[in-house]
């Protein structure tokens, strides 16, 4: 029998970052978790989808393996999650009510949720769609860990009965994310998986902006956008972009482009992935604007925030680099001080109260 793991995470996605936020989310905090001591065991449902497409099957920071039905948690992986300090399950998780009470029953009073897209969970319970989480398991987490800050923590303690609900915001790796120091390729450029609520935006900040300014070069990079879109001839597409060829994408642009999906947009204290990515490489920021933006990164000193297309044309147009440099900067430091994984972990041990302390004697620090 091998050692106790201090957390075991059921997750929707480790092993490929092809079209979900999921893997590079959970790949910076438990990177932040091994940094500070954690054995963490990570156990991810086997889909083609995502085995066709993986780019981390064997990651050198927790332990990661695959189950093939929910009988198998308890058949195989029984002994880990019951030994387990504590227990962290994910938002989109396949047959997630299932899941979720077997975990209930293997690890009682252990068992914490962390949604990564609150907003959506939401949403889908109050039309009564359960494909992930039932609204009766929510108040059996110890924890319900949110990707959404603001309001939406109160709501889930006071409409749908969480004992504890907190912010716990996705980070980025700084090792990963440097700027490369490549010649620039685009004024403006966006990385995003194609969401037909996050089109319009894309359309008003982007692809119009791209028309009026034949002369500028754009790029959208991410799979799954239509073959009807009709892109501008300035606007370069790639499919996909692999994490490790992140932080050169951003280095090669201007100005990078923030997208946040309509639900995330109305719930606000919503930061994606991207936007902490993007301000770790030292890229400056446009984005669409939601409330709580401004608390993470001031407008005008960290972040421009764009609500038209003629923000982006008058920016592109006649763009004070000096001043986009310090805001570049501005954001970068915020993000390594706060947003890092490390950082995250942190907080999310704190959080656990003791259940997931690490069981290594010397944990390594330091590295955000």
């Amino acid at each position: 029998m091998r050692p106790p793991f201090d957390i075991v995470v059921v997750g929707l996605t480790l092993s490929s970052s092809w079209g979900n936020g999921h893997a590079t989310t959970f790949r910076s905090l438990l990177k932040g978790l091994d940094a500070l001591g954690s054995r963490v065991l990570f156990l991810e449902r086997e889909k083609p989808w995502y085995a066709s497409h993986r780019d981390l099957p064997d990651p050198d920071f927790c332990t990661l393996e695959f189950y093939d039905e929910v009988e198998e948690l308890a058949a195989r992986y029984g002994d880990d999650l019951a030994r387990a300090g504590a227990v962290l399950v994910g938002s989109y998780v396949p047959d997630g009510v299932a899941v979720i009470d077997t975990l209930f029953q293997i690890a009682p009073g252990r068992v914490s949720f962390y949604d990564i897209d609150t907003p959506v969970t939401l949403a889908r319970l109050e039309q009564g769609d359960e494909e992930y989480l039932a609204a009766a398991q929510i108040p059996g987490f110890h924890t319900y860990f949110s990707f959404t800050g603001g309001p939406t923590l109160s709501r889930l303690e006071n409409q749908f009965g969480a004992a504890r609900a907190l912010a716990l915001y996705c980070s980025v790796e700084p090792e990963r994310y440097r700027n490369t120091g490549a010649a620039t390729s685009w004024d403006l450029g966006y990385l995003g998986t194609y969401s037909p609520d996050r089109q319009p935006t894309l359309e008003r900040l982007l692809i119009e902006p791209a028309r009026r300014l034949p002369h500028k070069r754009f790029v959208v990079a991410g799979p799954q956008y239509p073959s009807a879109i009709v892109w501008p001839g300035n606007v370069e597409r790639i499919d996909h972009l692999p994490p490790a060829d992140h932080a050169d994408f951003y280095s090669r642009q201007r100005f990078t482009l923030n997208v946040t999906r309509a639900d995330m947009i109305a719930a606000g204290w919503s930061p994606s992935v991207r936007l902490f990515e993007a301000a770790a490489v030292g890229t400056p920021i446009v984005s669409d604007d939601w409330q709580g933006l401004t608390e993470l990164l001031p407008n005008g000193k960290a972040i421009v925030i764009a609500r038209s297309p003629e923000d982006v044309v008058a920016l592109l147009a006649d763009a004070d680099e000096k001043r986009a440099g310090e805001m570049a900067q501005a954001a970068r430091k915020i993000v390594l001080e706060k947003h890092t994984g490390t950082a995250r972990a942190a907080e999310l041990l704190a959080a656990l109260d003791g259940l997931a302390a690490p069981s290594r004697s010397t944990a390594r620090a330091g590295a955000a």
